[in-house]
């Protein structure tokens, strides 16, 4: 069985410049991933101002819809969860899950590591028709030792959740623009990161092993680039899996994608193991 899947860091919904509603745009973009599980983070759940100044309509639509992001994004064509993380006085945000198979339940944990930074890992089981999925909606927090008590919070929720070896998917952005935490999560969940084996296919992989071979250790695999969108620099939004062989992946660059949010999202192709 294969199943396509996405990560996308939507900004709320709104350009990073002028904060312009992205929301229609937005939705249009993601059915371009034609992906049946997308990872969504900082869904905006609710925003009472910005539904004020941007929901009366216009050319025959409103630029702010009535319902929740996640509900609007999913359509006909999705279930939809989501984990509410950030709350204030006017609305509330979060991670997302959109899934073309059945969620048979849903969890947010609360892995805030401090008052001035509300996070979350939102965990959905989707009924497949071959097997249960484990998916782990990701938005980690900005500084790093926090990162490393959350991604524990991460291992130990995957571990009490899908502890017999069942396929897993975890996906966000970590916010981990130094790659500290994958070997971490390799080691204690046996997952992979999707872009683990970009090199091996490729000449580039040829000469990667070729000068490995004349070092004690071969070089580590990184993530790719996706922030900021327009000019992708640092590797913040990762794919992990476990029980998947991957097909294919792919960071989608380009003018639409860069207008849209400050991080570009990540595509891949993966088959039941």
């Amino acid at each position: 069985m294969k199943i396509r899947v996405a990560t996308y860091n939507i900004h709320k919904g709104v350009s990073s410049v002028r904060g312009l509603p992205r929301v229609h745009a937005l939705k249009q973009a993601i059915a371009l991933f034609d992906a049946d599980v997308v990872f969504l983070q900082e869904v905006q759940g609710k925003h009472d101002h910005k539904a004020a100044r941007f929901g009366a309509e216009s050319h025959g639509h409103k630029h702010w819809p009535e319902t929740s992001q996640h509900e609007f994004f999913a359509g006909a064509e999705h279930h939809s969860a989501y984990g509410m993380n950030a709350v204030y006085d006017h609305g509330h945000h979060g991670n997302a899950l959109l899934s073309r198979y059945p969620i048979s339940s849903q969890i947010n944990h609360d892995v805030s590591d401090h008052a001035y930074e509300q996070r979350g890992i939102l965990h959905c089981v989707l009924k497949t028709p071959k097997a249960d999925v484990h998916c782990y909606v990701v938005h980690l927090g900005l500084f790093e030792a926090g990162r490393g008590r959350q991604t524990q919070a991460l291992i130990d929720a995957v571990l009490e959740s899908a502890p017999n070896g069942e396929p897993v998917i975890i996906a966000g952005d970590f916010n981990d623009w130094r790659n500290t935490l994958s070997d971490k999560l390799r080691n204690a969940l046996g997952v992979v990161e999707v872009f683990d084996q970009r090199a091996s296919n490729s000449a580039l992989g040829d000469l990667v092993r070729t000068l490995a071979r004349r070092q004690s250790r071969p070089p580590a695999p990184v993530p790719a680039r996706t922030f900021p969108a327009a000019l992708p620099w640092f590797r913040l939004d990762r794919i992990y899996v476990r029980g998947f062989q991957v097909e294919g992946a792919q960071v989608m660059h380009g003018s639409l994608w860069a207008k849209l949010s400050d991080h570009a999202p990540i595509v891949a192709a993966l088959k039941l193991a």
